[in-house]
């Protein structure tokens, strides 16, 4: 007989050499070890154990087995994730080196519904006890990659926040200072309009004047509207010219700022889930670790 990749084994060995008997409602699996030649019992739990963590144990109990795998009766090889509830549902074949053994496991008598029903229960009672053993450490653990990837950007955000503050107060100064010059234009227009109203000419001919620098300024601003898709309003138009310095300052000394934005996102992302990891930790008693971490 030749296993899936082709290799020959020496022997094939009946099954009584490997015997499955059910022990307090558990397999106990019974194999003769080749090199210490001892018969061996090893009690497996079907519902947890996987294939590879039984041939794992028979490969321990006996050092001198240098190969280990099982094979179903077509000769297609059983994952070792495979659990041994599955496996032990049929036939299979034990290779252990060159040694092959037939396996017939018994077969198990039909539970009734009650007693299938009270099984499951014991095994979702299982599983929650097994959560919330190892609830708190996964917590931890999970806190410290947060932890630890808080700092990462952090360090990497420190420089930009710096760059930014630097392109910010010249933007703002640049903002501030057009600010002022609109204010002194329109002043210097005040007054210039005054003193050719009261000193040179008189309101009779300078009243189609304003009227005309009126309806220059409401074009200007229908034209803002055109341009922008907004209204003129004082700090939507201060907040876009600040905008506009910012860009081209930024653009200047090649500050990022989609990846800055992408960096204060992923900062935001990381806190936020910190946050809420940390939220269901205070409802019990404090954890050391997470008190010496912060």
């Amino acid at each position: 007989w030749r296993g899936r990749e082709g290799a020959p084994y020496s022997t094939l060995v009946p099954s009584d050499e490997v015997t499955i008997n059910y022990r307090h409602g558990l397999p106990v699996i019974t194999l003769m070890l080749p090199t210490r030649n001892e018969r061996c019992q090893f009690t497996v739990k079907p519902v947890v154990t996987t294939v590879g963590a039984f041939l794992q144990d028979v490969q321990r109990e006996d050092k001198g087995i240098e190969r280990a795998e099982v094979f179903a009766t077509d000769g297609s090889k059983v994952s070792h994730a495979t659990l041994m509830e599955v496996l032990l549902m049929n036939d299979f074949k034990l290779v252990i080196n060159n040694t092959a053994y037939s396996v017939s496991p018994p077969v198990k008598d039909k539970l009734s519904s009650e007693h299938a029903t009270e099984m499951e229960d014991i095994k979702s009672l299982v599983h929650r006890l097994f959560v919330a053993l190892h609830l708190e450490d996964h917590q931890i653990r999970k806190e410290r990659e947060l932890l630890q990837k808080l700092d990462h950007l952090k360090g990497e955000l420190l420089p930009l926040e710096q760059m930014k503050a630097r392109i910010m107060d010249s933007a703002d100064a640049k903002t501030s200072r057009l600010l002022w010059v609109g204010l002194a234009l329109m002043s210097t227009q005040g007054g210039a309009l005054a003193w050719l109203t009261w000193w040179v000419y008189s309101w009779d001919i300078m009243e189609p004047v304003t009227y005309f620098i009126t309806y220059g300024s409401a074009m200007a601003f229908y034209a803002y509207f055109v341009l922008t898709k907004q209204d003129y309003i004082y700090p939507h138009a201060k907040d876009r010219q600040f905008l506009h310095y910012f860009y081209r300052k930024s653009k200047k000394q090649r500050f990022n700022v989609e990846r800055y934005n992408k960096l204060k996102d992923d900062l935001a992302e990381a806190e936020e889930s910190l946050r809420r990891l940390r939220q269901p930790l205070h409802l019990r008693l404090p954890i050391q670790e997470i008190n010496d971490k912060d």
